[in-house]
């Protein structure tokens, strides 16, 4: 059941990079299994195929890697024919969202919206009307997987028999791990450098209202690096994905129209609505930020120095000082740093920025870091006191030290058996038909076995 999960999960994740594949091997199709209603052919098990092959990911043969795929198709179908039978249907809004938000990801893979086009030959709307219901089809799959395992719940007790179940040299090994804490001190810009941006924005939106191209002079001016080379253009993004000033602004234009001056966290905008589809915006713009001034960057620095000497002479601690003085929005959890990759506070030194690794790696636990400059997510200058709250050694995973990590292993195993209980009992209830080209595949589960009792 495990294999079948992670063979599953890479056919959600790379279901369009296998349609590129599919146009430059020409597969002849014919159906080679059917569950209840749904159908798998030839070209579905190819397609896969090819994309493996290419990746460098095939293991044991073409032959054992087919059956693995077949396999995972068939389990794919069966949750899709349960879909049907609980009536499960998702909205065309989430759809679109899920489709925009791969269509963003292969742009950004392959380097822009002209570049996928070609590449599939075929228009962005003719390619999201080929992965339209693809991508509803997976969405309910994995409602159906969500339903079956959304009660699911482990004990203190069963979390350590499996454990103790665990063979000692299958025990993962645990790398070193931090958890830090900083306090943000966020330099004020002056009301004359906010006045001189606005000025400068002025007069480029007067010389794109007079004829001027708005791509141009965001190429020329613009300081998001991230859109400025594109024309200053965001992309598509749905509500509640862009700042909420941008975005009130950004729904409320008509095509090709300028905005006014528009102010969000990243300093200050004029946009320009490219298109509009639905609940969705494609923009560009031209952003400016205020400077701030070498003299105000010192002061941040200066008074975080002293912040510093206080906890460090243990006059206040770590967290009284983040709740008084800490400019960081997210200080409500006592200025922990959250993991992006795991969204826990424990940080494996390959998950932390390297100027942060640096700093903290000379510290001992409860030991705070002197002033350290960074840029905020805005990408503005500021400074942060960084703060080692505990690290760990690299060790086999024990109870005492990793229950939280364990735990999480032992309910996603106790859901797999779930999972695999109920696969083998919907085999049994469920109209199924494979090939005799594919009797030979060593199934995890009797998908074959089930047929010929049904024949017999």
């Amino acid at each position: 059941m495990k294999n079948i999960g992670i063979i599953i999960l890479s056919l959600f994740l790379v279901v369009p990079t296998a349609r590129l594949f599919s146009q430059q091997e020409v597969v002849i199709d014919e159906v080679v299994a059917v569950v209840g209603s749904k159908m798998v052919l030839f070209s579905d098990i190819e397609n896969q195929y090819i994309q493996y092959r290419a990746q460098g990911n095939i293991r044991g043969g073409a032959e054992q890697t087919k059956c693995a795929i077949l396999e995972s198709l068939l389990y794919n179908k069966l949750l899709l024919n349960q879909a049907d039978i609980d009536s499960i249907e998702v909205t065309d809004k989430q759809v679109e969202t899920e489709l925009d938000r791969r269509i963003k990801y292969f742009i950004q893979q392959i380097g822009s919206k002209e570049k996928l086009e070609e590449y599939f030959k075929k228009s962005l709307d003719e390619i999201k009307d080929e992965f339209r219901e693809i991508i509803r089809d997976q969405i309910r799959t994995e409602m159906v997987q969500y339903n079956l395992t959304k009660n699911v719940k482990i004990t203190p007790t069963e979390v350590r028999s499996y454990f103790k179940k665990m063979p000692d040299d299958s025990i993962p090994m645990v790398n070193t791990e931090y958890v830090i804490g900083q306090i943000v001190k966020k330099p004020k810009t002056s009301l004359a450098d906010e006045i001189e941006v606005k000025e400068k924005l002025r007069a480029l939106r007067k010389r794109i209202l007079e004829g001027e191209n708005f791509s141009t002079l965001a190429v020329l001016y613009s300081e998001d690096p991230a859109s400025s080379a594109k024309g200053g253009e965001v992309g598509l993004y749905g509500r509640g994905e862009l700042y909420p000033e941008y975005e009130a602004v950004a729904f409320k234009l008509k095509e090709g129209e300028i905005s006014d001056i528009v102010q969000t966290k990243a300093g200050y905008h004029i946009i320009q609505l490219i298109e509009r589809r639905g609940d969705f915006v494609n923009t560009r713009h031209i952003l400016m930020t205020p400077k701030i001034s070498p003299e105000e960057l010192q002061k941040a620095a200066s008074f975080l120095d002293s912040i510093a000497q206080l906890i460090t002479t243990k006059k206040i601690t770590f967290e009284e000082a983040v709740e008084k003085f800490s400019d960081d929005p997210n200080k409500m959890n006592g200025g922990l740093m959250i993991n992006p990759y795991t969204g826990t506070t424990r940080f494996e030194p390959d998950h932390l920025d390297p100027k942060v690794f640096y700093v903290i790696d000379k510290l001992e636990p409860g030991q705070v870091s002197g002033p350290v400059p960074f840029k905020t997510e805005e990408g503005k200058d500021a400074y942060r006191l960084l703060y080692l709250k505990e690290k760990s050694k690299p060790h086999r995973a024990n109870l005492k030290d990793d229950y939280d990590r364990i735990q999480n292993w032992a309910l996603e195993y106790k859901k797999e058996q779930v999972l695999q209980k109920w696969v083998n009992e919907r085999i049994k209830q469920t109209y199924i038909f494979i090939n005799p080209a594919y009797s030979n595949c060593q199934f995890q589960h009797q998908w074959i076995e089930k047929l010929v009792g049904k024949q017999d």
